[in-house]
């Protein structure tokens, strides 16, 4: 199986990428294709694929913040089960960003990631794809060390309608497991910052980010 990085929306392969992120995800949390141009040719953002027999099977997104110290797990979608897609895409990512942490010249403290909460939503058949499955996912998450921020979570639409996109948790996989909270003012930040193309902000998130500048911490719990 290849790691192949795509870094310009004329790749040969991104279409394949695209069509299996619509495939898999709800249509609120795809980018339309045009608008795909500048982040794949933004440096901080990596987008890889899975490749197995020339065929497109699993992809991610992320992306690393130096000032932060911090990582964003963007998506990662298994297109097919029983090739151990989830697993290549984790390790092939965790080396990359352990490189670029490396090369930035200070530790990664962890990275984000939002995970749907299957308690919450009961509709995303996420193209029946059964490792994409949320109970599924979650458990592999938590197995992985992710643990969830200690808030109720909303995000943007990616649609950029101004609606507010909820059923997920924002979780962190602290690289020291002993790690009980992450600073708020933190947490902040990078939100801020992640959904700054997003102009168009619905008023639960902006609730939601005012609430936590009113805190010091936000916990760390199991998913």
């Amino acid at each position: 199986m290849d790691y192949i990085r795509i870094a310009n929306i004329e790749h040969p392969l991104f279409r394949a990428m695209h069509d299996l992120m619509k495939d898999v995800f709800p249509p609120e949390e795809v980018l339309e294709y045009s608008l795909w141009k500048e982040p794949l040719e933004d440096p901080g953002i990596r987008v890889f694929v899975a490749v197995h027999e020339g065929k497109v099977v699993g992809t991610t997104e992320y992306r690393y913040y130096n000032d932060f110290q911090v990582a964003m797990t963007d998506f990662t979608i298994i297109g097919q089960a029983g090739l151990g897609i989830g697993r290549f895409l984790a390790r092939k990512r965790w080396e990359d960003l352990q490189a670029l942490a490396e090369a930035s010249g200070r530790p990664m403290l962890g990275m984000f990631a939002e995970i749907y909460d299957p308690y919450q939503i009961e509709n995303h058949a996420f193209g029946g794809v059964k490792p994409m499955d949320p109970y599924v996912r979650r458990e592999v998450l938590s197995h992985l060390g992710y643990k969830r921020l200690a808030f109720s979570y909303v995000h943007p639409s990616w649609e950029n309608n101004g609606e507010a996109v909820e059923g997920l948790d924002l979780c962190f996989l602290p690289t020291d497991e002993e790690r009980a909270g992450v600073p708020a003012p933190l947490v902040v930040e990078f939100l801020t910052r992640y959904y700054e193309v997003l102009a168009n902000k619905p008023a639960k998130w902006n609730e939601m980010i005012e609430e936590l500048k009113r805190r010091d911490t936000v916990a760390l719990l199991p998913i």
